[in-house]
């Protein structure tokens, strides 16, 4: 009998395994895969918060960005840089394997090539089915953790719904010259409603993707083609990898004896796609949640949803405004966007952002905000028109 059953070894499942076991938990993490972070696909971006909350080996930093530029569907650039670095860039693998040795190391137990086919609960326990090698076992716990990523099963067989509105990343490692910034390509004929990115890891390599809501691999072929024609690039054979990223969390996160945790639960940020630092923040609450239930032997939907509670409060209002930002620009076409670059080359707003109180890399609805007002009335009601309009051209009241 295990306090809690932790479904996947990404960096959630991880983190909330090592917090779990240091206060003396018996945790085990099931794997479907063979490797931990076998088959991560992220471009591993975090910002310096998120290096400073978190315990982030320093082996998988590869190196760190200070900088990135800006490229609209024409070609027009503003770069944003500051004096000292805003990110990092992961080697997933390396940062998901540290995470893992870590929780081994305060006492966690481990199962890789397992998959969960069924998680069944009584009033007593979790009852969790594993496949594993051909062959079937059951595991025994107080609680469960459904920390198994985007795509999974289990949130909508427990009842919790699944994940509607996502897209899809892809990407691929590439050679290149010396490319010392992150650069974010615009444009529908690129990565249509998103963007795309060319991010150095190494010396000569780099990371080549980008999202969509269709057709993912084409357009990553296109986009890394024409990298290539410009000489830019060396494809390498650009072996592509993709994942779903969801871009609304599920309705409900929490019930008697399960917790959903990150991208599994939608915490991802809904501008970037990113998930790492906003996963941990819901695992760290998480993890204190499921530690007060294994103290007191309560795991109702009461006890439980104090952790629902808890990460609505510190990122409804991010996750909110971020949706809105990111279906508003899914509404812009080329032309809309190359003027926005003009608004801002002219006005000087990238500056003026950049150096603002409200500038972070992690939370973003106050730039957002602010970005607005920098671009003047006439412009932001412009861009505000865009869902009414949207609205009144399917008939919709």
């Amino acid at each position: 009998m295990y306090d809690v059953i932790i479904v996947g070894a990404g960096p959630v499942g991880s983190h909330i395994a090592g917090r779990l076991a240091g206060w003396g938990h018996r945790i085990i993490v099931l794997e479907q895969h063979e490797k931990v972070g076998k088959t991560a696909c992220c471009t591993g971006v975090v910002g310096k918060e998120c290096l400073e909350t978190f315990p982030i080996s320093k082996e998988a930093v590869l190196r760190e960005a200070r900088s990135a530029r800006f490229l609209s569907p024409s070609g027009k650039f503003f770069r944003m840089e500051k004096e000292t670095a805003q990110a990092c860039i992961l080697d997933r693998s390396v940062f998901d394997a540290a995470m893992a040795r870590n929780a081994q190391a305060r006492g966690a137990e481990y199962l890789l090539d397992s998959k969960v086919r069924d998680v069944i609960r009584t009033d007593n326990l979790v009852r969790v089915g594993v496949e594993s090698k051909g062959r079937f076992a059951d595991f025994e716990g107080k609680a469960v953790v459904i920390a198994s990523g985007f795509g999974s099963r289990l949130p909508q067989k427990l009842g919790f719904g699944k994940n509607a509105d996502f897209v899809m990343g892809a990407q691929a490692e590439v050679a290149t010259g010396e490319i010392d910034e992150v650069e974010i390509y615009l444009g529908g004929h690129i990565a249509p409603g998103f963007f795309a990115w060319l991010v150095p890891t190494s010396q000569g390599r780099a990371l080549a993707g980008l999202l969509s809501r269709r057709h993912t691999g084409s357009h990553l072929t296109s986009f890394i083609d024409n990298l290539a024609k410009q000489g830019r690039i060396d494809p390498l054979g650009a072996r592509i990898t993709y994942g779903g990223i969801p871009l609304k969390p599920l309705s409900r996160t929490s019930g008697e004896r399960v917790i959903v945790v990150g991208d599994a639960a939608g915490q991802v940020k809904p501008t970037t796609g990113g998930g790492i630092y906003y996963g941990l923040l819901c695992a760290e609450i998480a993890a204190d949640t499921m530690h007060r239930a294994i103290c007191n032997n309560v795991y109702s939907d009461k006890l439980l949803g104090d952790y629902e509670k808890r990460w609505r409060k510190l990122l409804s209002r991010e996750l909110r405004i971020g949706r809105w930002a990111r279906w508003l620009f899914e509404k812009l076409n080329d032309r809309q966007i190359d003027h926005l670059f003009d608004i801002v080359q002219r006005n000087g707003i990238s500056e003026s952002l950049l150096n603002s109180a409200d500038f972070s890399f992690d939370w973003h609805s106050r730039l957002i905000l602010r970005g607005l007002r920098h671009l003047g009335p006439r412009a932001a009601v412009s861009i505000l028109w865009l869902p009414i309009s949207a609205r009144l051209s399917r008939g919709s009241p």
